[in-house]
């Protein structure tokens, strides 16, 4: 999926978040976001999802105005923080196949599964889990959409080296799928070798952005 941000501007308030932003993804590339905290990261994602409201031509999906497209498909989004009931009784299994249309004996399915190591966890009632396990769980509520643009707001957080291991196996593999990433982080090791592009936001509403394709694309 191609993604395209062109003099992207937000404000809350007077208080200008991000200023004349403008770059351009296509099929299978990989941007990591950087920035400190209140720098407008999940607030540009937030944008590209529709859930805060931008003026026209400013945002495009495969070269449609976002404010055009009337339902989202194919786009998996993992948040910072994930808005659930974790008091309502539920399973991690009844959560992956509610995600992926009741195909659970699929081998795509088990292979998620098995990447993100939740075989043992499969049964277990959701409000059991530490936040490192739910945030894979949400990872492949995520994969299991099948997306051709994948969102990720700081994956790593809570998540062991094994599996930070695991995540970075299957980003490569998506990647090489020509699945369209956009992560992120504070973690630059962790996507270094994945990244074709680094945007780094600051807090003055300025932003650098850094090629490793061998083409500036800003």
């Amino acid at each position: 999926m191609r993604v395209r941000f062109e003099n992207f501007n937000f404000s809350y308030g007077q208080k200008k978040i991000i200023h004349n932003l403008s770059f351009s993804l296509t099929s299978g590339d990989f941007l990591c976001i950087v920035g400190k905290n209140g720098t407008g990261k999940s607030t540009m994602i937030k944008c590209l999802l529709k859930t805060l409201k931008i003026p026209n031509n400013m945002i495009y999906l495969d070269d449609i105005d976002i404010n055009n497209i009337t339902h989202f498909s194919n786009i998996g989004y993992v948040p910072q923080k994930i808005d659930f009931n974790y008091e309502f009784p539920i399973t991690v299994k009844e959560i992956l196949i509610s995600s992926y249309n009741g195909k659970s004996r699929d081998q795509f399915f088990k292979e998620i599964i098995s990447k993100l190591d939740l075989n043992k966890l499969y049964n277990e009632n959701i409000n059991t889990l530490s936040g490192g396990q739910l945030q894979r769980i949400f990872i492949a509520r995520a994969l299991l959409t099948n997306p051709k643009l994948l969102i990720l707001d700081e994956p790593t957080v809570g998540v062991d080296q094994d599996n930070l291991k695991n995540l970075h196996k299957i980003l490569k593999q998506l990647k090489n799928n020509r699945i369209t990433i956009i992560l992120i982080t504070h973690d630059l090791d962790f996507c270094k070798d994945l990244a074709d592009y680094t945007l780094s936001l600051t807090d003055s509403s300025t932003h650098v952005l850094t090629s490793f394709k061998g083409d500036q694309n800003e």
